[in-house]
């Protein structure tokens, strides 16, 4: 019975000894569960996207033009003699029929007094002729007067209506030329300075151009486009010249003025050559401008901007997200798994820093703009923030 104690002793440790063992294995896998290696989670390379747009495009050409008035006219001398008077400001504004020149008017004056004088000499001679077939006609009605006598009569009677003719036609061309010495203005515009001097012989070979006059309220801009141009207008079924009431826009042209400023006005293009310069590739184009200010000068070149097509409701993409390979054009659309599609697209114009798909796309689509270099098809990707909208996150916090 001594032994007892003993036993209850070894039999207490043995419990010890396995709780120790049991607590020391579980520190142990408490452990190495800690400290395992784990596995990474995957990583999908991150891009930015945004929907494909849609809106009304804008088609535009530039050119180079030149500036011409919309009518320049010379104003010259009809009829020879010596100028005496000019009745204008050289550069002013004259208005239709306004007396420019007076030329020396003394022999015309006499020239048509004489053609004057001849009138009434053949018109005195008319009347007797006149009265005297009107005596013989009855006289010979009695029998008075031989067949001879009235055609005699007859004769000079007519003879001297001619003779009034001719004297009529040659006063007629005396006054006019008379006219002619008093040189007014045909058009309303702005006069140029005199091209000769008052007491000049003009009329004669060589001396006359008196001024020229200039009508710049409306200008002319003439500029030349490509056969390809027309042949896209073409394509659009947009005849370049030619007015389009079924068209919601007519093919209009702004301009730059010499210092890199827009003018205000537009003017609309209302003639294109109907032949292409075998010399140069193009065909000439005209638009009409308006120029109430006169800042715009007739001979002046400038940069013509010319409005050649609309795209209305066209799908449009940024360039940026644009890749061209030998194969064609395409753009990586993400689907809504996340997964790239890689979309080949057909190429319309270009405008600013997008471009115009003709088809392939469709409105709205995510495509990626921001990170397709590492991308191949149906890949898993995620989407990044813009840096625009990190930086104001970042300015948020901050003023917070």
């Amino acid at each position: 019975m001594k032994y007892l104690p003993r036993r209850k002793e070894l039999r207490i440790s043995r419990k010890k000894w396995i709780y120790t063992l049991v607590c020391t294995a579980l520190v142990i896998g408490v452990y190495l569960y800690l400290t395992r290696e784990k596995k990474p989670a995957p990583e999908y390379p991150t891009v930015m996207v945004e929907p494909a747009g849609q809106q009304d495009v804008e088609i535009y050409g530039e050119y180079v033009g030149r500036i011409r008035a919309q009518q320049f006219v010379e104003v010259r001398a009809r009829v020879e003699g010596f100028l005496e008077q000019m009745l204008f400001e050289e550069g002013t504004y004259v208005t239709r029929n306004q007396v420019l020149f007076v030329i020396d008017q003394r022999q015309y004056r006499a020239k048509a007094d004489k053609a004057r004088a001849q009138l009434k000499k053949d018109e005195a001679q008319a009347r007797k002729a006149k009265r005297d077939l009107d005596r013989i006609r009855p006289l010979y009605e009695q029998n008075a007067a031989s067949q001879l006598d009235l055609d005699n009569a007859v004769a000079a009677y007519e003879t001297a209506v001619a003779s009034v003719g001719m004297s009529q036609a040659d006063l007629d061309q005396a006054e006019q030329e008379l006219g002619y010495t008093i040189v007014r203005s045909p058009i309303s515009g702005h006069i140029s300075e005199r091209h000769v001097d008052l007491g000049t012989l003009v009329g004669t070979s060589g001396k006359s151009l008196l001024a020229t006059i200039v009508k710049s309220d409306t200008v002319l801009v003439d500029f030349s486009m490509t056969a390809l141009d027309y042949l896209k207008s073409k394509e659009r079924n947009v005849n370049i010249g030619q007015k389009d009431q079924n068209r919601s826009w007519q093919p209009t042209v702004t301009i730059t003025l010499p210092d890199n400023s827009v003018y205000p006005y537009k003017g609309l293009v209302d003639f294109a050559e109907p032949q292409v310069d075998p010399r140069t590739g193009t065909f000439s184009v005209r638009a009409e401008m308006p120029n109430p200010e006169h800042v715009l000068l007739p001979g002046q070149f400038t940069k013509v901007k010319a409005l050649l097509d609309v795209r209305e409701n066209a799908t449009v993409v940024p360039q940026k997200a644009l890749i061209i390979e030998k194969g064609g054009a395409y753009v990586f659309v993400m689907r809504k798994d996340s997964t790239v599609q890689r979309r080949f697209i057909e190429l319309g114009p270009e405008f600013g820093n997008n471009v115009v798909v003709e088809r392939g796309l469709a409105p709205r689509e995510q495509i990626v703009t921001e990170g397709y270099h590492k991308l191949t098809p149906g890949m898993k990707v995620r989407v990044g923030k813009a840096p625009a909208e990190e930086q104001k996150k970042e300015q948020a916090s901050a003023s917070k």
